[in-house]
């Protein structure tokens, strides 16, 4: 209950300096959707700090967990959890038991630890196998952060052995679909904000969704 009681006021928080463009993340993730609680680390290369037009990037990644997944299958409402990452070094396990690594895209941002605006794509493994690839932007408002953004069909990534070929990620879960979020970076040490290099490194905690309005 805590929890749930903070991530209310971060929420407060970031509708009001967004205004009316929020929207509620159960309604984009409903016929066909599902929502998720995100909880995750941010880590960022160089951070935000107390310049509002400074540049920064960073990559993430995540555990969804407790997800009211209506496109679940046989298995039924509620089952399903996933990992989430941008930024970050893709494995994947090959047949002949080596492991093959790609280079995800590191989203960019700008702006301090009071406001900011980055862009980004995120890529979703799901449990029962599916992937989910997603665009997107967020605007903060303090520790107050409102992910917007959409499915897209697929990404390229590319290999990290020169010689190797790049990876498809093809979206299998929810194409087509819209995503929304309400987040709360919880910076460990805020006299960063003020630092040369600014944040390091920041936990992310909140509830995402995906699907359609309609």
């Amino acid at each position: 209950m805590r929890k749930m009681t903070r991530l209310s006021l971060v929420a407060g928080a970031a509708v009001a300096v967004i205004g009316g463009a929020m929207a509620a993340v159960p309604s984009s993730a409903a016929p066909g959707g599902g929502e998720c609680e995100l909880s995750g680390l941010a880590n960022f290369h160089p951070g935000p700090g107390a310049d509002p037009s400074g540049a920064f990037a960073y990559d993430f990644s995540g555990d969804l967990t407790n997800c009211g997944d209506s496109a679940g299958g046989p298995s039924g409402f509620g089952t399903i959890t996933g990992t989430i990452s941008a930024g970050q070094t893709y494995t994947v396990d090959n047949a002949d038991g080596t492991t093959s690594t790609y280079a995800e895209p590191v989203p960019s941002g700008t702006g301090s630890c009071a406001t900011g605006t980055t862009a980004g794509t995120a890529i979703v493994d799901w449990s029962d196998g599916t992937h989910t690839v997603i665009s997107y932007t967020t605007t903060s408002a303090a520790a107050g952060v409102l992910l917007q953004g959409n499915a897209i069909p697929s990404i390229d990534l590319p290999n990290n052995d020169p010689l190797g070929a790049p990876l498809t990620i093809t979206t299998t879960k929810y194409p087509g679909a819209g995503a929304a979020g309400v987040l709360a970076f919880e910076v460990t040490d805020p006299t960063q904000c003020t630092a040369a290099g600014g944040v390091t490194s920041a936990g992310i905690d909140g509830f995402t969704g995906l699907g359609s309005t309609s």
